[in-house]
């Protein structure tokens, strides 16, 4: 899911996902693909992932949510910070350590 988010395509060397597609509909997109996103810290919390952690990830969402508001900019946003990556690398950093 996260690699489907943020790096599914590539054009002239740039990755992005769907966040990046979705974000450009007004108003519902960013909402949708914060929920896409929000799916992915279910799945830590799911998976025994310490609060800690899970609030690290919220975090990541919330600023990928925020910077995707802003209309143009928020869409380049999307593409440079890539927060469902982020999060699947930390939770899989915290699994690789806790086995």
């Amino acid at each position: 899911m996260a690699r489907l988010q943020d790096s599914r395509f590539s054009l002239l060397g740039i990755r992005f996902g769907w966040d990046a597609v979705i974000g450009l509909v007004p108003g519902v997109g960013d909402v949708a693909a914060t929920a896409m996103a929000a799916w992915v810290v279910a799945e830590a919390a799911r998976l025994g992932a310490p609060k800690r952690l899970l609030a690290r990830m919220g975090l990541n969402v919330a600023i990928d949510f925020l910077l995707g508001a802003v209309p143009l900019v928020g869409d380049l946003a999307d593409i440079a910070f890539k927060a469902n990556l982020r999060n699947v690398d930390l939770l899989e950093r915290h699994l690789s350590r806790t086995g």
